[in-house]
């Protein structure tokens, strides 16, 4: 049986261990508390986008007459116009041939009004060419347009400026989503990395506030005692 020096030395070190992951714990149990109480598709923002009506056009430019070797092609609408987006980085006009280098301020409000709920009404146009790791549009391609609106929950559209493509929305929800996320992995960096040595540590230590837990239990348990004696 423990001795009563041992059993105090197990008391502190879950005490101890409780106090210095307790923290965590909390964060984890929020954060698991508000992803499973939430709608993921509402989180992505679908319930701000509706698909645009798609437009044919009956004259195109032969795709053999673009002027290089073509590994991905998409067809993208501008401005009621057809174009080629050719290997992720040219635009080319699908009825001229001609080459589009990005799209304009007006054109990304427009695609994304396009892509968008109606009565939306912007607040502000940003052209974003770097971003950082804490960003909303982090490891995206740039440059792109931030289209603010002004709505409650701070809605912000992402339209990328080289191929005119609608990319992102976000808002209010998805910010909180994202900040419980990152503190849910312990990726204070990039938010996705789960094998981060902080979450290891702290994982470990939560197994061992649990065992010491057991272990006091045990050591303080009447029944027990009873049962050894016994």
């Amino acid at each position: 049986m423990i001795n009563r020096v041992n059993a105090s030395r197990i008391r502190k070190t879950h005490r101890y261990l409780g106090l210095f992951i307790g923290l965590q714990f909390l964060a984890w149990t929020v954060s698991g508390l508000y992803f499973s109480w939430t709608d993921i598709d509402e989180i992505h923002g679908d319930q701000f986008r509706r698909v645009p009506k798609e437009k044919v056009f009956s004259q195109w430019v032969p795709i053999d007459s673009i002027p290089e070797s073509i590994v991905t092609l998409r067809l993208v609408t501008i401005d009621d116009q057809p174009y080629y987006w050719v290997n992720e980085r040219v635009l080319y006009h699908g009825q001229t041939g001609e080459i589009k280098e990005q799209i304009t301020e007006d054109e990304a409000v427009r695609i994304a009004e396009l892509n968008l709920v109606e009565g939306l009404k912007v607040s502000e146009v940003e052209y974003l060419t770097t971003t950082d790791p804490h960003h909303e549009f982090r490891e995206q391609e740039l440059p792109a347009y931030a289209i603010h609106y002004q709505h409650p929950d701070k809605l912000t559209a992402y339209v990328d400026a080289k191929s005119g493509i609608f990319k992102k929305v976000r808002h209010q929800s998805w910010r909180w989503f994202d900040f419980l996320w990152m503190g849910h992995t312990m990726d204070y960096q990039g938010r996705d990395d789960f094998n981060n040595l902080l979450l290891r540590i702290f994982s470990l230590f939560g197994v061992f506030t649990v065992m010491s837990g057991f272990v006091l239990w045990a050591t303080s348990s009447p029944t027990l005692r009873k049962m050894i004696k016994r």
